[in-house]
């Protein structure tokens, strides 16, 4: 027989969402965050890549459902069959990126991207960077408005619309993406091993101000920012037997 999950219900603030969750939560009950064991999401992706951060380090699992504009991340919603899902789902274990920015005025600054580390050009002028991999200079000097590196989880995120490539979520891989590269014009980055650590030294850094983000967390002004993926740290997701990340994958990928 089955054993239910005790359940944590966590809702985007949209009118949609608050309903799905108030009306799960009375077919499924909701337990305090410290007695789940499994949280559920009622959202969009945004929702999903908050709680996902917030509860980092409690390894639960995160089931979510579409209540959004965007649910990549997400399961079809449906008030059937809740544990029954939640018991047959597919796991798949996230790593974040850790980004360490260094700053004139800040100082430095560690934060985790489950998505991606993007740097950006914060003034008219395009950025000059200085691109390290494993403490090899790989490119002396990228002119362009910004550049980036994705993980799989964010590789269908700004990743891909600045034309990079889409990664399975299995991939031992990360995508370095340049944003509108100047000079060389036509490199289109490339793929690393996730146990690379990338450096990027920022050239004429007063005369050409860049900001990085490692998803909502900005340093202004930065002078270096070195990223590796974080394995010490995991956030696991759950999707629907029927529906899982590799086949949203292919049928992205083959999207015409």
């Amino acid at each position: 027989m089955l054993r239910e999950k005790n359940l944590h219900f966590i809702t985007a603030d949209t009118e949609e969402a608050q309903i799905a969750g108030n009306r799960l939560a009375e077919i499924y009950g909701q337990v305090p965050l410290s007695e789940a064991e499994v949280i559920v999401v009622l959202g969009g992706d945004g929702t999903m890549l908050q709680t996902m951060r917030d509860n980092m380090h409690k390894q639960l699992p995160i089931f979510g459902m579409n209540r959004g504009s965007i649910g990549f991340l997400m399961n079809a919603y449906s008030e059937k069959n809740l544990q029954g899902r939640i018991a047959k789902a597919n796991r798949e274990d996230i790593h974040p990126l850790r980004m360490v920015a260094c700053s004139e005025s800040d100082g430095q600054t560690e934060a985790l991207a489950i998505n991606e580390v993007s740097l950006f050009r914060q003034s008219y002028q395009a950025a000059k960077i200085r691109v390290s991999v494993d403490d090899k200079v790989r490119m002396d000097e990228l002119i362009c408005d910004g550049i980036m590196v994705a993980t799989p989880t964010g590789s269908t995120a700004y990743n891909l619309s600045s034309q990079g490539p889409i990664l399975p979520l299995i991939a031992p891989l990360m995508a370095l993406t340049p944003v509108s590269p100047f000079r060389p014009r036509r490199w289109h980055g490339a793929l690393l091993p996730d146990t690379a650590t990338v450096r990027f030294e920022m050239l004429e850094a007063h005369k050409r101000p860049v900001n990085s983000a490692a998803d909502n967390v900005e340093v202004k002004s930065v002078q270096s920012v070195t990223i590796r993926s974080a394995k010490e740290v995991t956030a696991t997701i759950l999707f629907d037997a029927n529906h899982s990340w590799d086949e949203r994958i292919l049928s992205e990928q083959f999207r015409y």
